[in-house]
């Protein structure tokens, strides 16, 4: 039977989302008692099974597992502790669920550095293996090809209007006569993401990153908005990652495995970034288009670049101060 509320109009005639849905509903009191304890069932079957005499030590484990991560905080406010905790029981949900080991990293951001990155425009031919490097390293989904990276493939002589680009091309490349430009989340330094965002999910991270606590995340899409060079994602279904594809080797914020209703975007691959490597953008660009480093090492190939080259920011108007250059040979 249908549920009576959803059969109520909604206002101007159209289905509202992000903050109406989250926090503006109008509820009797039995709607809402009735929403309170559907999202209370998982974790009050949780205790039941936990303080159950007859469950096997096994059932109860996993209860207790269900029960803490249903009620865990804000990882931006967690101990060290409360991290490690945290990742150790994410690893165990997932070998409980899939009989296979994963690796969850709670590494914290590198001191003495803010990561940087730079694009040559001239170098970049299109060929894509960024991107495909990208969704494998970052278990993207498979169903719906989300890409946090995008190519625009822009015709010579345009300018950089990325409304007249061409984003979605399936031809021999490079195209003669177009040049090509990456885009992705810029890592602002004043980001206007992480400024909107209701239940602070997403924040910078003193090395430059920024981040998103995917269990915090409410799926408002507020953060979506405010970007403004198109940097963020939204998961609208389950993401599907083949489990002999999925990367175990993750990172609480970064490539560990999302669910439905939720941001994400690019990490500058923080799972590989702070263990010293290069983003796998960087390392998959048969052309050498991607530089990546920190903007605090005065040695770095990437401060080279933004001391001795013509460099460039987008929308350098809004005074986001995106960490991320373009510069031609």
């Amino acid at each position: 039977m249908e549920n009576e509320e959803n059969k109520k109009p909604v206002e101007g005639g159209e289905k509202k989302d992000g903050y109406h849905q989250v926090f503006n509903l109008e509820m009797d009191r039995r709607s809402a008692l009735k929403r309170f304890a559907g999202g209370l069932f998982s974790a009050t079957a949780a205790v039941t099974t936990a303080c159950s005499v007859t469950a096997s030590d096994e059932k109860k484990e996993k209860s207790n597992m269900d029960w803490d991560e249903y009620f865990k905080g804000n990882y931006k406010e967690m101990t060290k502790d409360e991290r490690l905790a945290t990742v150790d029981r994410l690893e165990k949900m997932y070998t409980e669920r899939t009989g296979k080991n994963v690796n969850i990293s709670e590494k914290g951001e590198v001191e003495n550095t803010l990561f940087g990155y730079a694009f040559n425009v001239s170098k970049c031919q299109g060929y894509m293996d960024c991107v495909t490097a990208c969704v494998t390293e970052n278990n993207q989904d498979r169903d719906s090809e989300m890409q946090y990276i995008r190519i625009h493939e822009i015709e010579d002589g345009k300018g950089f209007q990325f409304n007249e680009a061409d984003d979605n091309y399936y031809h021999e490349v490079p195209n003669e006569g177009h040049f090509y430009m990456g885009t992705q989340c810029f890592h602002c330094e004043d980001a206007p993401c992480t400024k909107v965002c209701p239940v602070e999910a997403t924040w910078q991270e003193e090395d430059g990153i920024v981040v998103i606590d995917y269990d915090w995340c409410i799926g408002c899409r507020y953060c979506m908005a405010a970007c403004p060079y198109d940097g963020r994602r939204f998961n609208w279904t389950q993401p599907h990652v083949p489990e002999e594809e999925v990367n175990t080797d993750q990172h609480y914020l970064g490539n560990r495995l999302r669910k439905k209703g939720v941001m994400e975007k690019c990490t500058f691959c923080i799972q590989r970034s702070r263990e010293g490597q290069n983003p796998a953008c960087v390392e998959a660009c048969p052309t050498g288009a991607r530089t990546f480093g920190n903007l605090l090492d005065p040695n770095s190939e990437l401060r080279y670049i933004l001391e001795n080259k013509k460099v460039f920011r987008l929308k350098e108007d809004l005074g986001t101060e995106p960490k991320f250059w373009y510069y031609t040979d």
